[in-house]
């Protein structure tokens, strides 16, 4: 079986009136103002330092205007008619589905932190496999505690861990820090409830389901040659375990647990059984692929309705958010107003990754509106490589150029939507295609993005040896991710 290409795209719409700036002609016209206004969008990012959010609106308000849509098709009517404008849809229609899935797993990783459940995990897996297999234990923490946690959260709960193996073994921190890093990476890449493919998830109309099935499938194999990479690399380059962070990750522990104590809540030292810690994070996945696949293997019935309600991502989160509160929270001693404040906080940092995502999809609306992604599809499908195949590439590009993993998959996503539009493409292979855009994401971290400095900073790594490792690790999982997506897909 063939790759399959972008689908033909239908010849680009007549040319718009009532544009402030000059109207552009024919495919080679949109696609001048598409490459124009993607380098202005890495310039207003990389030089200007403007911020993303910004920086994509304005470069979405331009690009329409430079492809002939009026100001009335990009903002509407002083008077608001019935018609939507071209900016509400693309921000509204993205954002309908991706704010209350970030908004719950946000949540919900919090209660998972603040508890103690990253600490029950490591301890157990340590104990499990052992001080020989100790990295392969931190990688899995990182692949478990990932999926529910941002990734920085995740570095900032388990880096204390990593430092007290790395300590009482003696060996560079590399050895522990990595393997637990790809962990945290892959879930942040490929699984909701994280940003990035909850958006292209969005923005693809994919049942979150496939993406978690998918994001499994091509995640699993990346990670282990992440972890290849790691065990072979910090054998290499010793690093000592960093003292100052280790102090302060003790200080910052006493803190949360002297905050929590004083809010009426249980102390951050009480136990937490493992299993409670699984249920709480097992439970959303198992019902949102339950959802799925009873979709395909159910006749229509009473008894799939429920399981598809059940299975909805917004119910299936919210049942877990509630049982987090009730296992981790309430039975341990913590008080309502001590679940509210944890709550509460965890949402600060979200409103920019909504803000993000939602200029991503206003950016992927003014194309579509403006007929420049109809001149992509048709010029991408004239070049003959696969669209999966171009989704890589184009994530890859966007990322290594601005370093934003977000910025990277809702941009290239708006690109690569119109090429699968009118193929005859299933759930499952559109989910690949999210996978093989996530997977490009991450390639080559380096030192304009925020993770470099937060990995080299947190465990004491030279800019140097984060190159040679963190930076090549990240391009480990973008390729095996990109290449397994693009091999599943010969078949699927």
């Amino acid at each position: 079986m063939s790759y399959p290409l972008a689908a033909t795209a239908p010849p680009p719409p007549p040319p718009h009136t009532g544009g402030i700036l000059p109207l552009v002609g024919g495919t080679t016209g949109l696609l001048t103002v598409a490459a124009v206004g993607i380098a202005l969008l890495l310039y207003l990012i990389i030089k200007v330092r403007l911020q993303p959010f910004v920086a994509l609106l304005a470069v979405s308000i331009a690009v329409g205007l430079g492809a002939g849509l009026s100001v009335t098709e990009l903002f509407g009517t002083v008077q608001k008619s019935a018609a939507v404008s071209t900016v509400e849809a693309g921000m509204g229609g993205i954002l309908g589905h991706v704010a209350i899935i970030i908004g719950l797993g946000t949540m919900l990783g919090a209660i998972l932190e603040v508890s103690g459940g990253a600490e029950v995990l490591s301890a157990r897996l340590l104990a499990l496999f052992g001080e020989r297999r100790a990295p392969l234990a931190m990688g899995l923490t990182g692949l478990v505690f990932g999926i529910p946690v941002f990734f920085d959260v995740g570095i900032f709960v388990l880096a204390p861990i990593v430092y007290a193996v790395a300590k009482r073994s003696g060996k560079s921190i590399l050895l522990y820090a990595m393997p637990l890093l790809a962990g945290l990476s892959m879930t942040h890449a490929f699984l909701p409830p994280h940003p990035g493919p909850v958006a292209a998830a969005g923005l693809f109309h994919v049942s979150l389901g496939w993406v978690i099935l998918m994001g499994a499938v091509v995640g699993l194999p990346s990670v282990a040659a992440a972890w290849a990479y790691a065990a072979w690399i910090g054998k290499r380059i010793f690093v000592e375990v960093p003292q100052d962070m280790v102090e302060a990750a003790e200080e910052a522990r006493a803190a949360v647990g002297a905050e929590q104590s004083a809010a009426g809540g249980a102390p951050r030292e009480k136990p937490v059984a493992l299993a409670t810690v699984l249920a709480v994070i097992g439970t959303p996945l198992l019902l949102i692929l339950s959802a799925t696949f009873s979709s395909i293997a159910l006749d229509p019935s009473r008894g799939r309705s429920v399981i598809e309600f059940f299975g909805n991502p917004f119910v299936a989160l919210t049942i877990a958010l509630v049982l987090a509160y009730y296992l981790l929270g309430i039975r341990r001693g913590w008080s309502r107003k001590s679940l509210e404040t944890v709550s509460t906080a965890s949402l600060k940092p979200v409103g920019n990754i909504l803000l993000v995502v939602g200029a991503g999809g206003v950016f992927g609306a003014v194309l579509k509106a403006s007929g420049i992604a109809d001149a992509l599809a048709k010029t991408f499908h004239d070049v003959g490589l696969p669209v999966i195949v171009l989704a890589w590439l184009i994530s890859v590009a966007l990322r290594v150029a601005q370093g934003s993993a977000t910025v990277a998959i809702v941009t290239t996503a708006g690109i690569v939507v119109p090429l699968v539009e009118g193929g005859s493409y299933s759930q499952a292979h559109l989910a690949l295609v999210i996978m093989a855009i996530s997977a490009g994401s991450i390639f080559a971290s380096h030192v304009n993005d925020g993770g470099f400095w937060m990995v080299s900073k947190y465990f004491g790594i030279s800019e140097r040896d984060t190159l040679r490792s963190w930076t090549v690790l990240e391009s480990v999982l973008s390729v095996v991710g990109g290449g397994v997506a693009a091999l599943l897909s010969l078949v699927i």
